[in-house]
């Protein structure tokens, strides 16, 4: 059974950084794509940055603030966001599924982690 547990979030002031981290269990991770997803309130749940075997792929948001990356022998994706703003308030999820890399999400979720940016 594919587990997905998000960590990380919390309160932090624009500027600021925090690093979110997904760790996987269940499946084999090494060559698995894994995307972040995030929600805000009344906003629909999207794309933030993903990450297969050999590529990423950033939503326009995340460029050159954020940075995904993985651990194969921690079975983890992280999410280093940096220059956090408070439009970037959401709960962030993780997705497992090589078309979740490119904003097609499959039905392994994680349970989120909120983040929290004050002005």
């Amino acid at each position: 059974q594919v587990q997905l547990v998000e960590s990380g979030g919390g309160l932090v002031q624009a500027g600021g950084s925090l690093r979110l981290s997904c760790a996987v269990s269940g499946s084999t991770f090494s060559n698995r794509a894994i995307g972040w997803y995030r929600q805000a309130p009344g906003k629909q749940r999207e794309l933030v940055a993903g990450i297969s075997s050999g590529r990423t792929n950033y939503a326009d948001s995340a460029k050159g603030r954020f940075t995904i990356s993985r651990d194969n022998a921690k079975n983890t994706v992280y999410l280093q966001m940096n220059s956090l703003k408070p439009e970037d308030t959401a709960v962030y999820y993780c997705n497992l599924g090589l078309t979740s890399v490119w904003g097609r999400p499959s039905d392994y979720w994680g349970q989120g982690t909120q983040v929290t940016v004050s002005s």
